[in-house]
């Protein structure tokens, strides 16, 4: 019997000072054209972490409101308040950047995270009141050293700094005095996808109402690569992070695929439970430093405010059938192919029509689609224009050419099977994932029946090929009531000898 998604947890992490200090953009900028304009205006563009929480896209990435609700709002929605908007949400949570701070020190193993001491005082009790943040949690944070020693590590020891309302409140230290892979700057950026993805495994957990030793195997599918000198990226996310959220009972590894990992690991996922090599898996990704602000200079040009100043993580719980939840199809799997061309046609042709064509099923036989769900907010003013709306316009023209949609019902195409976009800019995160949480409650619900799940993909940015990726796979309503209603082969044949049987019998007492 197929897995199911038994919950899932969308978390965010409001990281306004990191888009300043660690951002590719900014961090770049500083390089190149140290007295650029950009750089002058850019902190007036920050937002306010009520800003944060109060903004339509994030609310919805945690659950706080349905993206048909977010359909209905005039776009754009930077200048649009939620009303009713709150921290927590039934997925996660926006966390404050000092709360998350703290976090990131509770996940150091290796004594590179320096906190000032006032800093940590003033910030302990907060963090400790979040509901998923343990007692063990609290009592992994440390006290906290001078500010002063705190500058000289920055000024001297090349340190990544850490800032809180334009305080230096601490640092990262480098983990090597010579290798790259363990410098600071890598160090903090591996730190804060590690902190962001306990965070969501945490609420996964939650979610899902497992116990955390119900866990038995973590993939961590985010696109940061934690290893030394000696291997680059051969270190293992999943399992460090399952350590800090207690998930005792876990072992795991690492699935990359850029944009298109997340989909990738959770077929794996849902491949290992079907097959019985674990009973409850973890998909989990952390966020990405490096895009925060990463199109924040034709965000500012056009007045708007920095929109990319959160760090996302999501996680999804796949675990065995039970006769409820919605399951993944693992035979209805869309493959990008290494034979299959990067032109769009061919990209959404094997990702879609191909996958559906070998079920027997039509492009309108799906009810929702989830390919690129990218923020229009951010990728509009940076010229990108709206990729969930131009995915959905080429799936509605495969339709058409396939004879399964009319002409006429193009415009109507994306309303119907389409989702506005509201995910992060965190390269992995949009592309397809933000809509599991919805997409089971969905079919749990009755409102739809089944969805398709597409992860894209850009294999040419690691400069070793210039191909494509992309995996997809159907969520469905659980077929398990169906299938122990259903009479199998082996009854069928023993309810005929019965009959055959009975009727000898009948023969022999006439």
């Amino acid at each position: 019997m197929n897995s199911v998604i038994k919950g899932a947890s969308y978390v965010l992490a409001h990281t306004p000072q990191m888009v300043v200090y660690n951002g590719t953009t900014q961090t770049t900028e500083r390089v190149v054209n140290p007295d650029s304009e950009y750089l002058k205006e850019l902190e007036s563009h920050l937002r306010s972490y009520e800003e944060c929480v109060n903004y339509w896209p994030n609310q919805v990435y945690i659950g706080n409101a349905h993206p048909d609700e977010l359909a209905q709002v005039e776009f754009p929605y930077y200048d649009k308040v939620k009303e009713g908007a709150q921290r927590y949400g039934k997925y996660g949570e926006i966390m404050p950047e000092e709360e998350f701070i703290l976090l990131a020190q509770v996940c150091d193993m290796f004594e590179v995270v320096k906190l000032d001491k006032d800093f940590v005082a003033a910030t302990k009790e907060t963090f400790a009141a979040d509901p998923v943040i343990t007692e063990d949690l609290v009592a992994r944070v440390e006290e906290g050293v001078d500010n002063s020693e705190i500058q000289q590590l920055v000024n001297e020891e090349h340190a990544e700094g850490l800032y809180h309302a334009g305080k230096l409140v601490g640092c990262v230290k480098r983990a090597h005095d010579i290798d790259v892979n363990l410098s600071a700057h890598v160090m903090h950026e591996n730190l804060m996808s590690k902190a962001s993805s306990v965070l969501a495994l945490l609420y996964a957990v939650r979610n899902a109402g497992i116990s955390k030793d119900d866990i038995e195997y973590v993939i961590d599918c985010a696109e940061e690569a934690c290893g030394d000198m000696n291997q680059r990226g051969g270190g293992n996310f999943a399992k460090a992070a399952a350590e800090v959220a207690g998930l005792n009972n876990a072992t795991g590894s690492d699935s990359r695929g850029f944009c298109a990992g997340p989909s990738h690991a959770l077929i794996e996922a849902a491949a290992l439970v079907k097959s019985g090599a674990y009973k409850c898996v973890a998909v989990t990704a952390g966020g990405c430093t490096a895009k925060l602000g990463m199109n924040g200079k034709d965000h500012v040009k056009k007045g708007l405010p920095i929109l990319e100043d959160c760090l996302g993580g999501f996680c999804v719980i796949i675990a065995e059938n039970d006769g409820v939840n919605p399951e993944i199809n693992l035979d209805i799997l869309g493959r990008h192919t290494v034979g299959t061309g990067s032109a769009p046609q061919h990209v959404i042709g094997s990702l879609v029509a191909d996958p559906l064509d070998r079920a027997g099923m039509k492009i309108t036989d799906i009810d929702k689609y989830s390919p690129e769900m990218q923020n229009p907010d951010i990728t509009k003013p940076a010229g990108a224009g709206d990729v969930p709306q131009a995915n959905y316009k080429m799936i509605a023209a495969l339709a058409v050419k396939r004879g399964e949609l009319e002409r006429k019902e193009l415009a109507s195409f994306a309303a119907e099977h389409g989702l506005t976009g509201w995910a992060p800019t965190q390269g992995h995160i949009p592309s397809g994932v933000p809509y599991i949480g919805f997409a089971r409650e969905d079919i749990l619900a009755g409102k739809i029946k089944n969805a398709m799940i597409i992860g894209k993909g850009s294999l040419f940015l690691g400069r070793m090929t210039n191909l494509f990726d992309g995996v997809s796979f159907v969520i469905q309503a659980n077929q398990g009531a169906e299938e122990k209603s259903a009479v199998s082969e082996e009854e069928i044949k023993g309810l005929i000898a019965k009959a055959m049987k009975d009727f000898a019998a009948s023969l022999l007492a006439e």
